[in-house]
């Protein structure tokens, strides 16, 4: 044990990087950490300055989902799990691009804190599981909204019931992987990525981002009506223009998200 911070915050470029640090329990979630992210996410919402996040775990594991070691709590759950399902929320709700960047063990609500960003990059030896039938319990950390949406019904199903182990290529072939990076290569890649992602323009990214996040419960006349409102605030942005300049004078914009209407 040590007197480190179970949750450490770096910043490069834009890019805020969240690392679970509670390698001797593979960053099992306890009560502490919860708190952390929950204040670490609230506040990431309203900083301009954070244009893309990336949660990954200490010590060659992600997250070995929330930490029981300690047996059940006398308290009733309810309250726990609703300050729980806040945390999804926060991530779920975030403006920016996220990316969760797993190496190891991924499991229960580990897991669906993966799932629950945008992206997810893994390394070929990283292992997933909805270990939650393993232990008496049901999927949460809003695993039954995540999964059927990425896999079906049928698949989600079978990793809920069986709780089975997949590796990371079967991860990436059931869409639950963007990209699986050796070892090596991984913090490299997910860097890169965090920039490409915080370079971009912020306004319109957050808002592709809900409009994609809400589109599966909506209409097509819904969603094209959402992508109007969306495309009225962007042009009401700098960006477009810059983008637009950019684009005459073949080079890279830079975004930056200002209001430009006088």
């Amino acid at each position: 044990m040590t007197d480190e911070p179970v949750l450490l915050s770096t910043r490069d470029s834009g890019v805020l990087t969240l690392t679970l640090n509670r390698p001797h329990r593979k960053n099992a979630v306890n009560a502490e950490l919860w708190a952390a992210l929950r204040d670490a996410l609230a506040t990431a919402t309203h900083d301009p300055e954070v244009r893309a996040l990336v949660i990954t775990g200490a010590g060659g594991a992600f997250c070995a989902g929330a930490d029981l070691s300690g047996g059940a709590a006398p308290d009733h759950p309810l309250p726990r799990m609703r300050a729980i399902n806040d945390i999804a929320l926060l991530l779920h709700d975030l403006p920016m691009p996220t990316v969760a960047k797993v190496t190891g063990v991924a499991v229960g609500a580990g897991w669906n804190m993966a799932l629950g960003c945008d992206l997810v990059v893994a390394t070929p030896d990283a292992r997933f599981s909805q270990i939650f039938a393993r232990r008496g319990l049901s999927i949460d950390f809003g695993g039954s909204w995540l999964l059927p949406r990425l896999v079906g019904l049928q698949q989600a199903k079978r990793l809920a019931l069986l709780a089975e182990m997949i590796d990371a290529a079967e991860a990436q072939s059931l869409g639950l992987v963007t990209w699986v990076v050796e070892p090596g290569e991984i913090d490299g890649f997910v860097t890169d990525l965090g920039k490409r992602l915080a370079a971009g323009p912020p306004v319109a990214l957050a808002q592709s981002k809900a409009l994609l996040n809400e589109g599966i419960d909506r209409t097509m006349r819904d969603a094209l009506a959402g992508e109007a409102r969306a495309q009225a605030v962007n042009f009401a942005t700098s960006d477009t223009a810059a983008a637009f300049a950019a684009f005459h004078e073949k080079r890279e914009p830079s975004f930056t998200g200002a209001w430009a209407v006088t």
